[in-house]
């Protein structure tokens, strides 16, 4: 998830102990959301080169309650926008866990009109609609969102509709159950591989 080996991460946490996992019975590492962006700082630091030590000095120093705040250098870029619109909470739960690992900004909506709400405000990059949202009506969510020059939209379901999505103007498909990985790489095949752009989009 994070392109980091997972010898340097054992490594990291032997040296430094500033990220330290849970172990499940059989003695795997847990790491929580935090964890996972904390090594996400960690890893983003040693690319701009700083040294690992300086790095988890760096997010020892601004506190372990939470997500890291971005370095200095990164302040004239913003998190891309993703729209999520799922009916299931545990699911839509999860696919942001994937998404804001990777560096997006996710707004959720539960229902339709949420969403248009959302999309409305925030003119997100990219939206994911579940096609059983609000009783089944996202094919017609995205052929809304494209008809109002939304950005790219990955239409999801349990069933195999990706006709009916293409056809609405969905720019992929994908069936659940999905890999969450599989997800994150269509978006990026999408909206480019960097989740991170210059600060250049206007308010509407």
């Amino acid at each position: 998830m994070l392109g980091i080996p997972a010898a340097t991460i054992r490594n990291w946490e032997e040296r430094y102990a500033t990220i330290v996992p849970e172990r499940s019975p059989g003695g795997h590492r847990l790491y929580s959301r935090d964890q996972v962006e904390q090594l996400r700082f960690i890893a983003t630091e040693v690319t701009r080169g700083l040294s690992a030590a300086d790095a988890h000095r760096l997010l020892s120093d601004q506190g372990q309650g939470g997500p890291p705040q971005e370095s200095e250098g990164a302040s004239d870029r913003t998190r891309l926008l993703v729209l999520l619109a799922e009916r299931d909470p545990a699911t839509a739960d999860l696919i942001q866990f994937f998404l804001r690992t990777e560096g997006y900004e996710v707004k959720l909506a539960l229902a339709v009109d949420e969403a248009e709400e959302q999309w409305v405000e925030s003119r997100p990059e990219l939206a994911i609609v579940e096609l059983m949202i609000s009783g089944a009506v996202g094919a017609e969510l995205c052929r809304r969102l494209k008809q109002d020059e939304a950005g790219a939209v990955i239409a999801i379901s349990a069933l195999e509709a990706r006709d009916e999505a293409l056809a609405a103007g969905a720019d992929a498909f994908l069936q659940k159950p999905f890999d969450p990985l599989e997800l994150v790489s269509t978006v990026k095949d999408l909206v480019g591989t960097s989740a991170l752009v210059g600060r250049t989009r206007e308010s509407p």
